[in-house]
């Protein structure tokens, strides 16, 4: 009989996830509030900066769930966890999107 998962283990797995979510959220409802209230700005601007943050967000909000279901698995079965890519990617926009909205509402 295999010994059950470790429920410290999974709990901090679902922490994880719930981080996941959190970010997602809050990147989500950033892109509809530029999307609703930049309007002091050209309307290309708003709508690629508001949908690329809502895009971001629902990015990590499936990257967050595959790698809690992928994760999850691992440690029920006793396999090895899966490397992570979606965090870099994650990083990239979140660090290129501010600083790029910056430099063309700085601009226009």
């Amino acid at each position: 009989m295999d010994a059950p998962a470790d429920y410290r283990y999974l709990l901090a797995n679902e922490r994880t996830f719930l981080a996941y979510v959190r970010t997602a959220l809050a990147l989500q409802v950033a892109g509809l509030g530029v999307l609703q209230f930049l309007t002091s700005s050209h309307d290309a601007v708003r709508y690629t900066l508001g949908i690329a943050l809502v895009l971001v967000g629902s990015f990590v909000g499936v990257t967050g769930y595959r790698r809690f279901h992928d994760n999850e698995h691992a440690i029920r079965t006793g396999g090895d966890m899966h490397t992570a890519r979606g965090p870099a990617l994650i990083t990239v926009a979140v660090a290129a999107l501010p600083l790029l909205a910056a430099v063309v509402l700085t601009f226009t």
